[in-house]
Order: C-alpha cells, then sequence, then structure tokens
C-alpha cells in the first residue's frame, strides 16, 4: 500500500509520489525565536519527526530541512538595550534545541538561519518584479510588495477570494496598492537597529517574513520538492504567501501542503491574553521526556489535542504498560531457547495505519494490542509467541520513537535512577550521622556494612561522609 497524506492545498488524501524515487525533500516551518518554546512548537516538530521516521522505516532517503527564523518584527520588539536581537534569538534557538532534544526529535538534515539566505531573498523578490508581480512603494520607504491581484493563483491554498481576505499587517499600507499586498522587503526604519539591515537593489532594509521560507526552501531542496509542512495557524497568510510568490517567481515549490493541528488548554486556545501558555520547559519538569513524547504524539496528527489535569499521567500509564511488558518478557526469555528470537518487524494493521495519512491512533491501538496478547501468551507459558510479540512490540515503539529501551532514552533513565538512589544512600548517611552522634557505633557500622554489600564505598571526611560506586561517585 502506498503512504498517503491529506494535501491541504487539494483538501483531499493523496498517494504520496516523489519527485525522485526512493527520496523524500521536506520543508518544515520551524520557530520564529523571539521567546521560549511552548507545547505547541514541541507538538508540531514531533508531528514531522514522526512522518520523517515512518518515511525512513518504509525505505526512503529523506532530506528534512526545518529553518529557523531569527529576524523578524517579533524578534526585534523582543530585544532590548541589555540583549541585541541576535543575542535574544540565539538564545531562543538553543532553548528550542534542547527542548527537541529532550523528546528524541531526530536533527533536521539541514537547519538553515534565515539570515544566512539574504541573497537568495533578493533573487526572488528580483523575479518577482521583473514578471510584473511586485513593485517597489513610491514613497521613499523601500518597501516592496507582492501584487496579490497580479497574481490569479492568489488564495489557492485556502480556497479564498481576495476580496474576502484579512489585509495584510506587516507592513505600513500608506504605499500599497492593495491592503492585501505582502511586504517582500521592508526598508529600514529609524528606530530599528542597524545590525538588523542588509543592502538590497531596493534600499537598505531587511526581508518581510514569507519570503525567508520561499528562500530557504529551494536553496535546500531545489525549485521543486515533495512536502511542505507546519502548523495550522501558518496557512493563512504564510504559506498562502509562499505558495505564490514562490510559484509567480517560476518555481514548482511543494507538491504536497501538510499542516498539523493545534494544542488546546482545559478545552481552550492557547493565548498569551489568557495567560494559559504551557511551556517546554514546564512540560518537561512534569514528567520524563519520553512521557511527553507519548502525550504529544498520541493524537493523530490533524487533530486539536487538549491539554488537561491528568494528561500525562494518562500517557504515564500507557507507557508503563509498555514498559511492564518489555521487561517481564525479557525476564521470562532469559536463558531460555527463545531469547533474542522475535524477529523485530512491525504487524501488517500497524505498517496500514501509518499509511492510512499517519494514523498513530490505530497504530498505537495495534501496539497495545499486541501487548495484551504477549501478556496473555506469558500467562500460558507459549514462549515463541510471547517472543514474537516482543520482537513487534521494539519494532513499533522503535519507529514511534517510544522505545524505553532505545538508547536515546538510556540516559534519561539512568539519570532517574541515580537521582532515586543517591536519595536513599543520603538518607541512609544522615541516619548513620545521627546514630554515630549518639555513640551508636554498631548501628552505623552495619549501615556501612550494608552498603558496602550493595557495592557502596563510604568514606568519612571532615566534610562529611562520601559514597561512591566502583569510586565513579
Amino acid at each position: 500500500m502506498a503512504i498517503q497524506l491529506y494535501d491541504s492545498r487539494a483538501q483531499a488524501l493523496r498517494d504520496f509520489v516523489p519527485l525522485d524515487p526512493g527520496k523524500v525533500g521536506i520543508y518544515v516551518c520551524g520557530p520564529t525565536v523571539q521567546s521560549s518554546p511552548h507545547i505547541g512548537h514541541l507538538r508540531s516538530a514531533l508531528v514531522y519527526d514522526q512522518l520523517r521516521r515512518w518515511f525512513n522505516y518504509s525505505g526512503y532517503d529523506v532530506t528534512l530541512v526545518r529553518n529557523v527564523t531569527d529576524i523578524d518584527d517579533k524578534v526585534l520588539a523582543n530585544a532590548s538595550e541589555s540583549e541585541n536581537w541576535w543575542a535574544l534569538a540565539y538564545r531562543m534557538e538553543l532553548e528550542f534545541t534542547a527542548g527537541y532534544r529532550a523528546l528524541g526529535i531526530l536533527a533536521p538534515t539541514y537547519e538553515p538561519r534565515a539570515t544566512a539566505s539574504i541573497q537568495q531573498m533578493h533573487s526572488i523578490i528580483a523575479t518577482l518584479i521583473e514578471n510584473g508581480h511586485a513593485y517597489q512603494a513610491n514613497d521613499g520607504s523601500g518597501d516592496v510588495y507582492f501584487d496579490v491581484r497580479n497574481w490569479s493563483n492568489y488564495g489557492e491554498l485556502t480556497r479564498q477570494a481576495i476580496d474576502n481576505m484579512e489585509a495584510a499587517t506587516d507592513a505600513d499600507p500608506r504605499a500599497k496598492r492593495d491592503a492585501r499586498d505582502f511586504a517582500l522587503w521592508k526598508g529600514h526604519k529609524a528606530d530599528e537597529p542597524k545590525s538588523a539591515t542588509w543592502q538590497s537593489p531596493w534600499g537598505d532594509g531587511r526581508p518581510g517574513w514569507h519570503i525567508e521560507c520561499s528562500a530557504m526552501a529551494s536553496r535546500y531542496l531545489g525549485d521543486h520538492f515533495d512536502i511542505h509542512g507546519g502548523g495550522l495557524d501558518l496557512r493563512f497568510p504564510h504559506h498562502e504567501n509562499e505558495l505564490a510568490q514562490s510559484t509567480a517567481a517560476g518555481q514548482g515549490f511543494a507538491n504536497y501542503w501538510v499542516h498539523n493541528g493545534l494544542v488546546h488548554v482545559n478545552g481552550q486556545k492557547m493565548s498569551k491574553s489568557l495567560g494559559n501558555s504551557i511551556f517546554a520547559a514546564e512540560l518537561l519538569s512534569a514528567a520524563r521526556p519520553i512521557v511527553v513524547r507519548y502525550y504529544l504524539g498520541q493524537a493523530h496528527y490533524r487533530s486539536t489535542i487538549d491539554f488537561h489535569d491528568g494528561a500525562l499521567t494518562e500517557a504515564e500509564a500507557a507507557l508503563d504498560r509498555i514498559e511492564s511488558f518489555l521487561d517481564r518478557v525479557a525476564r521470562r526469555l532469559s536463558g531460555t531457547r527463545f531469547a533474542g528470537t522475535g524477529t523485530v518487524e512491525i504487524p501488517d494493521a500497524f505498517a496500514a495505519a501509518m499509511d492510512d495519512d499517519l494514523s498513530v491512533p490505530q497504530a498505537l491501538a495495534v501496539l497495545h494490542d499486541t501487548i495484551r496478547q504477549g501478556n496473555s501468551w506469558l500467562d500460558g507459558e507459549d514462549l515463541a509467541l510471547a517472543a514474537t510479540a516482543q520482537g513487534q512490540v521494539m519494532a513499533m515503539t522503535e519507529v514511534l520513537g517510544i522505545n524505553p529501551l532505545s538508547p536515546e532514552w538510556s540516559k534519561t533513565q539512568d539519570m532517574s535512577v541515580h537521582a532515586a538512589l543517591t536519595t536513599l544512600v543520603d538518607q541512609l548517611l544522615d541516619r548513620r550521622q545521627q546514630m554515630r552522634a549518639s555513640r551508636d557505633f554498631a548501628g552505623a557500622d552495619q549501615i556501612r556494612d550494608d552498603l558496602a554489600s550493595a557495592g557502596i564505598t563510604i568514606e568519612d571526611t571532615q566534610q562529611g561522609a562520601h559514597w561512591s560506586i566502583d569510586g565513579s561517585q
């Protein structure tokens, strides 16, 4: 069965047919690094990580480009006298990267910053002006606009008539031919830092938001590529404008447009005005990262997910069923002729679900059904079938990035175990110190001996007791 994806432009499911057999080029709108990442940013990045992993498993060579918008109105607005815009952008970029890594999201093939592709933006803008689809403002501002009424296909992505669209608010409208015309190049303003200004044929200034992605997509994937992805909130105006300016410049651009759903909090849209934003650091401190990944990735990518009290607890319980089965089956098969005999392959039903527009909910249903069957086989001592279930569960969780035995999660697990051990040993050392203070030396020595029998060595110093495991602590 061919992989099917819902194409937002066609508003229909389409069989995926790559431009280059065996290869997939994906461009994903990454973050505008103006402030700390929130739960919505993590969800969007995870969706395209799942898509990428499935393409990889299906035998495709995937090139995934996820950009960083490091120059934008909001980046400049959030800068301060004590932190330049570029310093803010880099600090926020590091926060995004940390969040992605914590969730086991694979690094993109390329992660370009907008400020590194200014020349490519100039080239597209010049072509649009030459083709009559863009014009320079006549007020001396240096602004350049895309002429929406001069491009007959404008609105094709979101299927809107121009007269029904909202006015573009990304530049001063005084010199626009139409309120919907959007900025390709923004002339330098007196109140903006000179460090945020580049020379251009139309005067010093900086790029508009939309032209940045068009330039980076074509630079790293070519003028015609397979998939453009991003959050549903980017369909208009951002993606509509990307499509218009790129195709008006003569590019084929994206064959498929894929959009992921948004995240609500307790039934409400997340927004600054409501004060209900859930930031990445907050979310990742509330549960193990693998649990957060399970939660964010369990719904269909096109659906809206709701973060509510108990959401992470539910995800923890689901993941615990996976971990418990893998632990149980490994212990039971250990030392038997069935250990390691389960072929690590996914069931056909799982593959069919993933091929069907990345239907992760149905794929997870297959996973948990396999776990239930595997436990039943263990109960009945059918070790051959239990080993088969073990291999299938390992394969399915690996594809979804939630295999608790995968090396990407082992460090987190080791840190959790070390933290628990530290708490227990420190409590015993406190108790031992109290015994020594009360001259109960026999009791204190017993604690030392018990710890020694567990491989923990105690060294008494003037600063207190120090413990180590094989001298590594």
